[in-house]
């Protein structure tokens, strides 16, 4: 259990980075539309990974075990929600798609990088 809890912490701080950087990164090199896009989608996900995981949390931990409808039920309402957010954000020209589809990308990049960093680990503990 250690080993979830700290690859959750450490995703969890790698989305805030990311979502640092590329919004830094978007306003120094890009148009603000495309910076804008990036900050947007990178907050719509990171939130959403948050939500989940409180919801993941409450609902799993006993005395307070939920039904899995509650979950899905929660879990549909933040799609289809998140997906009224991006539909807004699109067709109001608020942002430029592309920075957004890559702002969405925050927390499966932050997933990666912790995937790849675990597999150097093993790695190296079986190469000593």
């Amino acid at each position: 259990m250690k080993i979830q809890q700290g690859l959750l912490k450490f995703i969890t701080r790698t989305n805030w980075v990311l979502l640092c950087i590329i919004s830094i990164s978007g306003y120094f090199f890009a148009s603000h539309r495309f910076a804008t896009g990036l900050i947007s989608g990178g907050l719509i996900v990171t939130i959403n990974f948050h939500l989940l995981y409180k919801t993941l949390k409450k609902s799993l931990t006993p005395p307070h075990l939920a039904s899995h409808n509650v979950v899905l039920a929660k879990y549909y309402a933040r799609f289809m929600i998140s997906g009224f957010i991006i539909f807004i954000l699109i067709s109001g020209h608020y942002v430029n798609p592309l920075g957004l589809f890559i702002g969405l990308s925050v927390v499966v990049a932050s997933i990666m990088i912790a995937t790849i960093l675990e597999f150097k680990k093993l790695i190296f503990k079986e190469a000593t």
